[in-house]
């Protein structure tokens, strides 16, 4: 009995020792553990970091070639917008240079008749009664004629007394003047035209001399006549 209760008392103190023992196994494990999972979690940490930055770099590289690429698009769409503007404008203005063409043609042949018109104008001199009849409905006729020029922008010139302007006139005589200087324009055989403002036709006309060329002239057909009369005179002696 004695034995047994010994027994049993050292297996109590055997009990109590690794009671004693045992929190301190287990809060080293629980350390350990601790640690080991502190490590995995770090680097995690640092991957994710890293996957960021690079997520971030790749970011701003592609956020900067789109804008360049939108900088390309923007200005080949400012170009293209200039061309069809040009090209706009060009068609507006061929078109319009295409129709004062036509116009141009289709009035140049007109122009013949209305001459024909201001001529008969100019020599008929309506004396009976029947004449005067028809005089007057010539007229109206012309009048007509000329009213629809007008409408198309065809408008004469007035040349007589203007300085001779080959843009403007083409000349087909010139004589000597006292009334007017030289270069300037006499008489008017044929009436110019102008359509908006540009030449339908040229006018034809007479210009002047100045007064000075016809006395130079005459003094030149009188020396003429006095060297003649010379050389006879001396004919005459040598005889």
């Amino acid at each position: 009995m004695i034995e047994n209760q010994s027994d049993n008392i050292d297996n109590k103190e055997i009990d109590d020792s690794n009671q004693d023992n045992a929190p301190g196994d287990i809060s080293s494990t629980k350390n350990s553990t601790t640690e080991n999972d502190e490590l995995p979690s770090q680097k995690t940490e640092e991957i994710n970091t890293e996957e960021l930055k690079n997520t971030i770099s790749n970011n701003d590289a592609r956020l900067e070639q789109l804008e360049k690429e939108h900088e390309t698009l923007k200005n080949q769409y400012v170009r293209i917008s200039a061309d069809f503007d040009n090209f706009r404008k060009r068609q507006s203005r061929d078109q319009d240079d295409l129709k004062i063409q036509l116009v141009s043609k289709t009035l140049t042949a007109i122009l013949p008749i209305v001459d024909n018109f201001e001529r008969a104008r100019q020599q008929l001199k309506p004396e009976s009664e029947e004449a005067q009849a028809l005089h007057r409905s010539y007229q109206g006729l012309y009048k007509q004629l000329v009213e629809v020029l007008k409408q198309q922008g065809v408008s004469p010139m007035r040349v007589v007394g203007q300085q001779f302007d080959p843009s403007l006139h083409e000349a087909v005589l010139r004589e000597p003047s006292d009334e007017f200087e030289e270069d300037f324009i006499i008489e008017e055989l044929q009436r110019g035209y102008h359509l908006e403002g540009k030449v339908l036709r040229h006018a034809l006309v007479k210009v002047s001399m100045g007064p000075g060329k016809q006395n130079s002239q005459e003094e030149v057909e009188k020396d003429k006549v006095e060297e003649s009369i010379d050389s006879e005179e001396n004919t005459s002696e040598d005889v």
